[in-house]
């Protein structure tokens, strides 16, 4: 089937997809005549790219037509998917025609059905930054890759420091491979070299439960200050949010194991030092934190200016969990 739609917001994982599928059907001596990219929200470009891939390629290998960014998973317009409809059965074998997105293709929609039935569609999404199981088996099988042999408790301090960014987690492991050569990395080596986000994300969100306003904001800033994205930073808080709700609702529970697979905690002997952490909130706190943090997502997705309003978030959270009834 030579068309492919890539979809998802780990823009890296989607990013080196795009370098294997090119490396895997483009020759790079006939690169040039070959290879062609094309802005996918433009709908010229799109009518442009399809007439491109009619095209057989010239030379040696195949022909790769790239629609970056593309629309037509989220609006299509009657012209534009007619077009689909005479291009895509009729696509020679030996071109290829991509489209990538960032956003979740709609199944309502007809050129999305349409591409369903000639197109083979591939997810890149991040793993959820609390799915901490998902996110170790992803590091081993990076690891892997750079022929890196790592230690739990090595590959646990890596989740802890990078979390679900495929982007950082693929700098570091190239950086602990140069530095380590041929011998496995120890975690002191993870420790001095990783430069730990996740670790500064958690203190922030310790500051914020104990309404240390001051500290919470200088904390940020200073996650600000290291490019730290948004978005993942709030992920980050929600996460640690989200965890300590789940220990306040089951404060009755007495099995420790209980608590931590309906926690999704993968060390049950972090129970007691979350439950310590929680003793003096209010459920209530813990609840109106996270509507707070899903508001605050939901203005940054909508454009808001990033650093006016985490801080306002900042200060709010910090308000919620100083109420103590």
């Amino acid at each position: 089937m030579p068309v492919y739609f890539y979809w998802g917001e780990d823009s890296f994982r989607l990013e080196q997809a795009v370098k294997a599928l090119q490396q895997q059907v483009v020759d790079p001596l006939w690169e040039s005549f070959n290879f062609e990219k094309y802005a996918g929200e433009d709908p010229s470009q799109i009518q442009s790219a399809l007439a491109q891939v009619m095209t057989p390629p010239f030379g040696g290998g195949d022909r790769l037509v790239w629609l970056a960014n593309t629309t037509l998973g989220q609006r299509c317009s009657a012209e534009l998917l007619a077009d689909l409809e005479r291009t895509l059965p009729q696509i020679p074998s030996t071109c290829h025609l991509l489209l990538t997105s960032p956003q979740k293709p709609d199944s309502r929609s007809k050129a999305v059905k349409l591409l369903q039935q000639h197109s083979k569609f591939q997810e890149f999404s991040p793993i959820p930054a609390w799915k901490t199981s998902e996110i170790e088996a992803q590091i081993r099988n990076s690891a892997e890759h750079y022929h890196l042999s790592l230690s739990e408790e090595a590959i646990h301090l890596l989740a802890e420091a990078v979390g679900n960014d495929s982007r950082q987690l693929h700098n570091e492991l190239e950086k602990l491979s140069l530095f380590a050569g041929d011998r496995p990395p120890t975690p002191t080596d993870i420790a001095t070299l990783v430069h730990a986000t996740q670790q500064s994300t958690l203190a922030l969100a310790s500051s914020l439960l104990q309404s240390h306003t001051g500290a919470a904001l200088s904390q940020l800033d200073a996650l600000l200050q290291q490019n730290e994205p948004p978005l993942r930073l709030i992920a980050s808080l929600s996460k640690q949010f989200r965890t300590w709700l789940w220990i306040k609702l089951l404060s009755n529970e007495r099995d420790v194991q209980t608590i931590a697979k309906l926690a999704e905690i993968g060390n049950p002997k972090r129970v007691y030092f979350l439950q310590k952490e929680v003793r003096a909130i209010p459920l209530a706190a813990l609840e109106e934190s996270l509507s707070i943090l899903l508001v605050t997502e939901y203005q940054l997705k909508l454009g808001s200016e990033a650093h006016g309003t985490l801080r306002q978030a900042m200060v709010q959270l910090s308000l919620a969990c100083s109420r103590r009834s």
